[in-house]
């Protein structure tokens, strides 16, 4: 594709999707070390009745009614997993998946018994975001980059994703070794006079922010796959977290620009007729990254584990 077809077509939902799995991706390493990977998925699906009722009560999608209305069903989330732990008395992990299940349903309610037609707000939205359609129509080719009468009309969605992206990247660089040290050892990490309570809650925030920030233009289906599939996948190639933040970058970004080129051009290389969704390809090849890395991964076993369970 040819420069004055690929920039205004192709290029903005490329960042978009490139920009949106590494802002969940970076998070999610510390998430997964952690062993708090469902929280990933839990933001990204209480995060919908929350945008959706702030869209009903403000009239437009817009990233601080939808930051609000997130932050909102956030907090009320927490509360009820809460509520059903102790009520239950069941663990926290079923709790949560309780809790993030029905308000994700809850907002897709919502969505059906809503007015959003003059907005990119869905059901389909919810689950697969708008990726295909966020074009740059005043964009005439590479020249346009260094226009900024067209760079003036860039999608908001790019500039929201690259500015979450540039959030998170600072508060990984700045809150690095109480990170780390929290990540490894909480108990020590207190010892030296850390707030691991105070650092983990700032962990969820920057995570949620991540996905609201992607939600709008990617769905749910990518938010999910991506906090979870390129860390993981990360971890199964070193033991060291630096090269593992490298790495799930890496394959963030491979995942986010083949997942996208697969879904327009490989139906078509097949013989189809249609392209398939850009952010369902996206998370395929995520998975499919995974599921490579869990096979021949240097570190898939640790030390001390035997590689077989026989040997056991």
């Amino acid at each position: 594709m040819m420069g004055t077809e690929f920039v205004p077509l192709s290029l903005p939902p490329l960042l978009i999707g490139t920009f949106a799995a590494i802002a969940c991706a970076l998070p999610g390493n510390f998430l997964v070390l952690r062993k708090q990977a469902l929280i990933g998925d839990a933001i990204s699906h209480v995060v919908l009745p929350g945008i959706v009722v702030a869209f009903l009560i403000t009239g437009v999608v817009s990233t601080w009614p939808m930051m609000l209305g997130a932050g909102g069903a956030a907090l009320i989330a927490v509360a009820a997993i809460e509520a059903v732990r102790r009520l239950g008395g069941i663990e926290p992990g079923a709790a949560m998946g309780v809790v993030f299940t029905t308000m994700f349903a809850g907002g897709v309610l919502l969505l059906e018994q809503s007015d959003t037609s003059t907005v990119h707000l869905d059901v389909e939205h919810a689950l697969f975001g708008n990726l295909e359609s966020l074009i740059w129509l005043d964009a005439t080719g590479w020249a346009s980059l260094f226009d900024p009468v067209a760079l003036a009309t860039l999608p908001v969605e790019l500039i929201r994703i690259a500015l979450a992206l540039i959030g998170v990247c600072a508060f990984v660089a700045l809150f690095w070794r109480p990170l780390k040290l929290s990540t490894f050892d909480e108990g020590f990490a207190r010892s030296v006079g850390i707030n691991t309570n105070l650092i983990g809650l700032a962990l969820v925030v920057v995570a949620a922010v991540a996905a609201v920030a992607a939600f709008d233009a990617v769905g749910s289906i990518i938010v999910i796959a991506m906090f979870i599939c390129p860390p993981a996948a990360a971890r199964l190639m070193t033991n060291r977290l630096e090269h593992q933040i490298g790495w799930s970058v890496g394959f963030a970004t491979l995942a986010a620009v083949l997942g996208y080129v697969l879904a327009g051009y490989g139906p078509l290389w097949l013989g189809a007729d249609d392209a398939v969704s850009a952010a369902g390809m996206i998370a395929t090849v995520s998975g499919l990254i995974l599921a490579l890395a869990a096979v021949f991964g240097p570190h898939r076993t640790r030390a001390g584990a035997p590689a077989d369970p026989t040997q056991s």
